[in-house]
């Protein structure tokens, strides 16, 4: 077997709302449900296969049983799985937060940094979110705008529509607003500095811990222009239409919209995870057929060839 469908682990934090319940068939006593970790084995929330002979083993144990091939040479090049992909539903806004590189975050929290991608799966209207800096600003400034509170008149603020792409690399200042729901592709770290949380208070009434020295560390001061759409062209194979979100040293995420049947072909490089983010399908491989739905993850081995997809979808597809 080369293709599972994996069960993710919840988050309820205080800003998350319902839609990932209501919209993508999130099912959990958690709520509010903020985040659903698709494709994890970070220790702060492993997914867990639903499918097949390791149904019930936890994501990083079916790795474990199945060996490094089902990664690929790609895949292997880094010292621990790459990526964890989420569901985001941002009821609230979320704090204003940055993340480190590779060089601070090993070295201050052992683990590896975080560079991400948010594709806009959905939204309000007049939603917005925050992209790093509107102007250049000095760390001193920085740290005197975090104390008096006014640290959002120097931040970029970028209304969003669905289907709008961010790349968010690691120093970027940023927050998703209230009102969106979002694919989020990541290194995989759970490594964040809060700097500025709109005087919010967690479950034990206290303000949330904030990381302003750290966040003054590792943030990037200056201005970063992006149009916050799919970075390559469209193309077209037979009933899909395919366009690259994405691409960096840690993932390249495509979008895909099927009407009727294509094939998906994964090599000996990189794994593949399939989200499925509108309609349903079926998919196909090596004598293994899987039913998804809206809200479904699917994991495709490394070297896996071709895996057929039948269905009215759309989907997005991400490997290394």
């Amino acid at each position: 077997m080369s293709i599972i469908k994996l069960n993710p682990a919840f988050k309820d934090y205080l800003w998350g709302g319902t839609k990932l319940k209501e919209n993508y068939g999130k099912k959990t006593d958690m709520d509010p449900v903020a985040e659903s970790w698709e494709l994890s084995v970070h220790p702060d929330g492993p997914s867990i296969v639903a499918s097949g002979e390791y149904e019930g083993l936890s994501f990083p144990e079916y790795l474990e049983k199945k060996g490094k091939g089902v990664l690929g040479t790609k895949g292997n090049t880094f010292e621990f799985f790459p990526i964890l992909i989420k569901f985001i539903d941002a009821k609230q806004p979320l704090s204003i937060q940055v993340h480190p590189d590779n060089e601070y975050a090993l070295r201050v929290e052992h683990e590896y940094g975080k560079t991400e991608m948010w594709y806009i799966l959905d939204c309000e209207p007049d939603s917005f979110l925050y992209f790093g800096v509107n102007k250049e600003i000095t760390k001193e400034e920085f740290e005197r705008r975090i104390q008096d509170n006014t640290l959002l008149d120097v931040l970029k603020a970028v209304p969003v529509h669905k289907g709008d792409v961010f790349f968010i690399k690691s120093g970027t200042i940023h927050a998703i607003g209230a009102g969106i729901q979002i694919c989020e592709i990541q290194q995989n770290s759970n490594t964040t500095y809060r700097v500025y949380d709109f005087g919010r208070v967690g479950k034990d009434g206290k303000p949330r811990e904030l990381h302003i020295q750290k966040a003054i560390d590792v943030s990037n001061l200056s201005p970063i222009e992006s149009d916050f759409k799919p970075c390559g062209p469209e193309e077209k194979n037979g009933d899909c239409d395919t366009v690259r979100l994405a691409s960096c040293e840690y993932f390249t995420t495509y979008e895909s919209t099927l009407n009727g049947t294509t094939t998906l072909h994964v090599d000996d490089e990189s794994f593949g995870s399939i989200l499925l983010i509108e309609g349903s399908a079926t998919i196909e491989n090596d004598g293994t057929t899987l039913e998804v739905n809206k809200g479904d993850s699917v994991f495709i081995d490394a070297n896996s060839g071709d895996v057929k997809i039948t269905g009215n979808c759309q989907w997005i597809y991400s490997r290394v």
